[in-house]
This record gives structure tokens, C-alpha cells and sequence, in this order.
């Protein structure tokens, strides 16, 4: 019996109403938080009541090597000019080999920020993409 390890090398793939938009090697932000309203019942001293108001959901960030699929990044971002489409996401975890560690669904998907890879003479690195994007929240 083979079993996984979790904590292997793991890829980002992103798409976007299905269209691929290939592999990102780091992803942060993955996150959301339910604001709570504390409520006093009068007459009841033992506790206060946490009532959920309202859920937040922080940008992704997803960085990545340039790759040929930077150019469908850049004319996913360009058609935001021509009018905002708000598409479904998803960003799946994978290991090394392929199989499927989890998957996020993403409601109402929008770019926010690109930045592209900064060219150093004195320091030669690897070219690097930074995607950031923003959602209403996750769905299956």
C-alpha cells in the first residue's frame, strides 16, 4: 500500500470558466472570515450571544515562472476593459505527479493586479508572475 504525502511538492492550476490558465507554483490567500455581532439577551447574565453578519473573502495571490500562459492572463485581464464578466474559478492543488490534492471553487471571479518580472542585469533570477484575484466566495 503506497500512500501520499501531504506535504510533497504541490502545484496551483487556475481556470476560469473552464479555459486554463495553467500551473502556479506558489498560492496564498485562500481565506475567509465571518464577522461576528455580540448580542446581550436581557435577563441572561451567562453568555452573549456571536451572531455571524456578514463573510469576507481575501484576494488570491498566485505566482508562477513566465510561461506561454501568461498571454491568456493578459487577455483575460484585457477583456475586464471591454466590459466585467464576473466567471466562476477554480483553483485546483496538485502533487508532483499529477493527482489531486483539493480543489476551491470560486464565485465571481475578477483580476485585480498583475505584475510581471523585473529584469536585473546584476542578478540574474528566475522571471516571475504575480496574479492577484477577487471573489464573492467559494462554491463546490
Amino acid at each position: 500500500m503506497s500512500r501520499m504525502d501531504p506535504g510533497s511538492t504541490i502545484w496551483f492550476s487556475l481556470s476560469i470558466d473552464g479555459e486554463d490558465l495553467g500551473y502556479f507554483n506558489g498560492c496564498e490567500g485562500l481565506s475567509s472570515q465571518v464577522e461576528v455581532e455580540q448580542r446581550q439577551e436581557g435577563g441572561n447574565n451567562g453568555f452573549v450571544w456571536q451572531l455571524p453578519t456578514r463573510v469576507t473573502f481575501s484576494n488570491i495571490r498566485l505566482t508562477r515562472p513566465i510561461t506561454p500562459e501568461t498571454a491568456k492572463v493578459a487577455a483575460w485581464i484585457s477583456s475586464v476593459q471591454t466590459g466585467i464578466s464576473r466567471p466562476t474559478g477554480q483553483i485546483r492543488a496538485l502533487r508532483a505527479d499529477g493527482s489531486e490534492v483539493a480543489t476551491w471553487g470560486l464565485l465571481d471571479v475578477l483580476p485585480v493586479s498583475w505584475q510581471g518580472p523585473s529584469f536585473d542585469p546584476a542578478s540574474p533570477a528566475v522571471a516571475t508572475e504575480v496574479l492577484e484575484i477577487t471573489h464573492h466566495g467559494f462554491t463546490d
